[in-house]
This record gives C-alpha cells, sequence and structure tokens, in this order.
C-alpha cells in the first residue's frame, strides 16, 4: 500500500511519461496483461488510458489491473490511470 507521500512522488514522475496501455472495446485481455507484465517489469511506473469505445469504467480497470499484476493504483484521472510495481532487481525510482 502506497501512502501519501510516496503517492504524490509517484504523480509527479508520471507526469512525463506517456501512455503505455490501452484498454480497449476488448476489455481486459490475457494479451493487456502480458504487456502490463512487462511494461511494469522494465519501467516501474507506467501510465494507461481506457478508450472510449470500452465498455469497463477507468477506475474499474485500473484496480483489476493493479490486483491481476499485483501493482498499486497510483490515481486515475478523467480516462487515464497510472500504475507502480517496484522491480526489486532494478529499482527506478526510490519512493520517500
Amino acid at each position: 500500500m502506497l501512502n501519501s507521500k510516496q503517492r504524490s512522488f509517484l504523480k509527479s514522475k508520471a507526469v512525463s511519461i506517456n501512455d503505455t496501455i490501452f484498454v480497449g472495446k476488448e476489455g481486459i485481455t490475457d494479451n493487456l496483461i502480458k504487456q502490463l507484465e512487462s511494461e511494469l517489469k522494465a519501467n516501474e511506473l507506467i501510465k494507461g488510458k481506457v478508450l472510449e469505445s470500452s465498455l469497463i469504467d477507468v477506475k474499474d480497470a485500473a484496480v483489476k489491473l493493479a490486483g491481476m499484476t499485483s501493482s498499486h493504483v497510483v490515481y486515475t484521472i478523467g480516462k487515464k490511470f497510472v500504475l507502480y510495481k517496484e522491480n526489486e532487481d532494478n529499482t527506478r525510482y526510490m519512493l520517500p
């Protein structure tokens, strides 16, 4: 669980990254989970977007994806979400 300082730190880092995960009309698929796990392992912090054609709500998508990948929801806003999972082999972000 992230505390407020950690969440604030990660929010500031997420501003400069681009969307890498897109939830489309198919919703959450096995391929999406594999892509997300790969992105989290490489980058620790990822930003995603729920497309207009998707039937799933952004908060629901973020919570489900975080649960399936053992990551943390940093925040959701509009159609975007940010997830974080520490990579113990190569830590990129030293949380306060």
